[in-house]
């Protein structure tokens, strides 16, 4: 039955979070709706599918109580929207943009679809400048870069929320002119995570804006959240000219939301039962960072995912190596040695470093010293599997060298404990362990000779 030009009780099922309402006239994809029950009940949806004149909803919030005969459906003819404005600096919310600091909501000088659209590569300028976090194994072989996507990629039980928590509290720019912020992004949280990023939130230095899901929160806002902190990106950047870095974290509990309503619509799986559709919905996502032309700001984005079973190859983590410029891998073994923070630095990757390091970015020696630790670091690790097999003892003394040094850019440039470290500071750790590590050649090679 029609009850006016947009007001429906036409609910045919209700399956979880999603109703399924027919003999609708007048409908998109992305409307807003509201859902009124009985007992005061009132809930948002947005509509997900549209067959013919039967329509898809997704809701945020609990269907509990509900039943079909005494639902009315409410069709806003809107798009789910984010307020914008200067005051949304020093912020928080939640998965639906309401306010969690108990401060009033601001008043929004515009409204903007929460969606957004991705950057097109037309008006794309490439990454560059550099962006420093404080941690040596990015700043000196892994350099995060104005624009750029670079991911880390973490497992189970690894200190991931502590690295967040560092590069949230340090990251800032080398040109210090430039207006900086960082928007945090937190997905699925346990009330502990919650607490722990409430205090590194505390501790921050830079501007910030922080959106929040917890996860008890209903599914949507999962998918949602990431969306409202790249449309206030978008706006920090391309309208107030400044430099964003969109930390979010964890990625893995997004595109489990994915599969969990991609399965209450029974669509056909993909790879582990993520849908097909996963990469482009990803995509829809990275591809909102960047620079455009004829524009002074930036948002660089650097996504958490935690990697099932270990395991790199997983949908997950290889749908946003794809997408993305690099990788940072943390390693379990590293952790289990007391490495803070636990990089593994030679599958990790920044395709874009060069963009951002050289003379009159970081420093002229850069480039070369990168390449050295990584050469004799990469022959140090390579030799600790003969080390397993034949023994320290059977190894020949310049073998031996390259495993002390490999030990000792773990212990000394690597782990840094919870010190912040500028990209001076890291380069001239590079070049003492590379120095200290030559004089022994040199005093071998004596030894040697004679």
């Amino acid at each position: 039955m029609r009850l006016s030009e947009h007001k429906y009780r036409t609910t045919s099922r209700i399956a979880g979070q999603l109703l399924y309402v027919e003999n609708v006239h007048a409908a998109r994809i992305g409307e807003v709706v509201k859902v009124l029950g009985p007992h005061n009940i009132a809930l948002e949806g947005e509509i997900l599918e549209i067959v013919k004149d039967n329509i898809l909803i997704q809701l945020f919030g609990e269907t509990r109580g509900l039943n079909t005969e005494n639902l009315e459906i409410i069709f806003t003819d809107t798009i789910r929207q984010v307020p914008l404005a200067r005051d949304i600096i020093g912020r928080r919310f939640n998965g639906s943009f309401e306010p969690l600091d108990g401060l009033p909501m601001f008043y929004a000088s515009e409204w903007r679809p929460a969606r957004g659209y991705p950057i097109n590569p037309v008006a794309r300028l490439g990454p560059e400048e550099f962006i420093e976090t404080g941690i040596s194994a990015i700043d000196g072989l892994n350099t995060l870069v104005k624009g750029q996507k670079l991911p880390i990629f973490s497992c189970a039980g690894l200190p991931a929320k502590e690295l967040v928590a560092h590069i949230l509290q340090n990251a800032r720019l080398r040109e210090s002119s430039k207006r900086f912020a960082v928007i945090f992004v937190a997905l699925g949280l346990t009330f502990n995570e919650y607490s722990f990023y409430l205090e590194a939130l505390q501790n921050i230095e830079s501007e910030f804006v922080a959106i929040i899901n917890m996860a008890d929160d209903p599914v949507m806002e999962r998918l949602m959240a990431p969306r409202f902190a790249l449309t206030v990106a978008e706006y920090m950047a391309f309208d107030e000219d400044m430099d964003i870095l969109v930390l979010v974290t964890d990625m893995t509990n997004y595109c489990d939301a994915l599969r969990e309503i991609s399965n209450a619509r029974k669509e056909l799986p993909g790879r582990r039962g993520y849908p097909g559709y996963m990469y482009s919905d990803l995509a829809s996502l990275y591809e909102r960072a960047g620079r455009i032309r004829d524009s002074k700001g930036s948002i660089t984005m650097i996504p958490v995912i935690t990697m099932p079973e270990d395991d790199i190859t997983h949908p997950i983590p290889d749908l946003t190596g794809y997408i993305t410029e690099g990788q940072i891998v943390l390693s379990r073994e590293l952790h289990q040695q007391g490495v803070f923070p636990p990089i593994d630095v030679l599958p990790s990757l920044s395709r874009l470093m060069q963009k951002g390091i050289g003379p009159g970015k970081t420093r002229d020696d850069h480039r070369d010293l990168a390449n050295q630790l990584y050469k004799n670091y990469a022959k140090g690790r390579e030799l600790k599997k003969l080390e397993a097999i034949v023994g320290r003892d059977g190894m020949s003394e310049a073998d031996q060298l390259l495993l002390d040094f490999a030990d000792l850019f773990e212990n000394e440039f690597v782990h840094q404990e919870k010190q912040t470290r500028s990209i001076y500071k890291t380069l001239d750790k590079g070049l003492e362990i590379l120095e200290r590590f030559d004089l022994l050649q040199h005093n071998l090679q004596k030894k040697t000779e004679a």
